[in-house]
């Protein structure tokens, strides 16, 4: 979460499950534990600034709520070293381009494509 939060520059809140056993349905077998109060999913929910700062958490010790204060302006002031968006940005290396118009959702290619294009072309 600390490398994610440094490359995009921005708070990353992120969101883990922790259960024990007793949490899922009895017929579901499981091999992680055996007592209703095995820790099957371990939490780890945390909060981290712009520049990979751990702001709460992690937490593993059962259910919880983390709380932060954020400073949005240390969006703003991370990005002085780092603008992925910015000054680093090469167009004329990598771009994105979104394609609108409407897409085949199969498309065949290989040796058999122009032998089937041709049949199309002359039925006979």
């Amino acid at each position: 979460m600390r490398h994610i939060a440094l490359e995009g520059r921005c708070f990353v809140l992120s969101a883990n499950q922790f259960a024990r056993l007793s949490d899922f349905p009895a017929d579901i077998k499981n091999e992680l534990a055996s007592k209703p109060d095995d820790v099957v999913c371990l939490g780890g929910s945390c909060i981290v600034g712009p520049l990979g700062n751990v702001l709460a958490g992690p937490d593993f010790n059962g259910e919880t709520i983390l709380f932060a204060d954020l400073d949005l302006a240390d969006v703003a002031r991370a990005k002085y070293d780092f603008d992925v968006t910015g000054h680093y940005a090469r167009p004329d290396l990598f771009r994105l381009e979104v394609n609108e118009n409407a897409q085949e959702p199969v498309v065949r290619s290989g040796r058999d494509t122009n032998a089937t294009a041709q049949a199309k072309l002359d039925p006979n």
